[in-house]
């Protein structure tokens, strides 16, 4: 067994810069420990994933060019884990030019990859239900590119005819996304579909766009990691807090309405009044 390699700040810095996978898998992981690359559903139980990835990417995996790092979305909505954005930012400074970021499967409201891909693709399947997805606004409104995976299927133009219609309801997008039909096992057009996703990464270039995007990821993410901080930090001010844990009493006990509650914990524990309160008189 090769003993274990302590890394020092400089040492894992270095080691990042130079693209070292064990240096990799040791700064994501201080990532996620500090802030609770594909994702997968977590139990909201035992907050366990089934994480598949290395199974169904085995080759990739044992491929020593490829980095692959799996993690579980514990419960984060959105379809993704809520580091993600930073382990990204990890891979980055490593020198990754490209980085696929597999969501664990998104429905309606699970978009968050937007604020996060350079490119956006999303992957269809004709006869599993997905031509009822795709009606949906939430997730039509992300895809830069669209494959309809299983083009030897008997409704795989029919899913094709019905997301192009859907898809020219938007007249004011200056990037129509392709519509590619693939068959993965067999990797027919496959190389197709990558040309699109270049062509979308060229138009964002060309449109002086791709700086705009991360920019505003960036800015996203920031905003994102204090909710999450300010959340654990009222989820342990509540917890520790006789006053306020009576005022959710009151609440379920319908003693107090929610809104009322709120003023009052906000106030507390953020010492954010909303204007509402009656002034005070001496």
């Amino acid at each position: 067994m090769a003993a274990r390699r302590d890394f020092t700040r400089e040492s894992l810095a270095a080691g990042v810069r130079a693209g070292e996978k064990r240096a990799l898998a040791r700064a994501i992981t201080l990532v996620e420990n500090s802030d609770p690359l594909a994702y997968d559903l977590s139990s909201p139980f035992s907050q366990g994933a089934l994480l598949g990835d290395r199974i169904r990417l085995a080759d990739h995996f044992l491929d020593p060019g490829v980095f692959i790092r799996s993690m579980g979305a514990r419960g984060h909505l959105g379809g993704l884990a809520e580091a993600t954005l930073q382990a990204l930012l990890v891979l980055d400074a490593a020198g990754k030019e490209l980085v696929f970021l597999e969501t664990v499967g998104a429905g309606q409201s699970e978009v968050e990859v937007i604020g996060i891909a350079d490119t956006v693709l999303l992957v269809l399947m004709p006869g599993s239900g997905d031509s009822v997805q795709a009606l949906k606004a939430g997730i039509m409104e992300i895809p830069d590119v669209i494959a309809i995976n299983k083009q030897d299927h008997p409704a795989a133009k029919t899913m094709q005819k019905e997301v192009r219609s859907i898809l020219s309801l938007d007249k004011e997008r200056a990037w129509r996304p392709p519509i590619v039909l693939t068959e993965a096992t067999r990797g027919e057009n496959v190389p197709g579909l990558w040309e699109k996703i270049e062509a979308h990464r060229a138009f964002l270039d060309g449109e002086g766009l791709l700086e705009q995007r991360r920019r505003e990821n960036l800015a996203g993410e920031v905003l994102a990691v204090a909710s999450a901080r300010a959340k654990a930090h009222l989820e342990r001010a509540v917890a520790g807090d006789p006053e306020l844990r009576r005022l959710l009493d009151e609440v379920q006990s319908r003693e107090l309405d929610p809104l009322s509650a709120v003023r009052e914990i906000m106030d507390k524990v953020f010492h954010l009044g909303d204007g509402n309160h009656r002034p005070d008189t001496h």
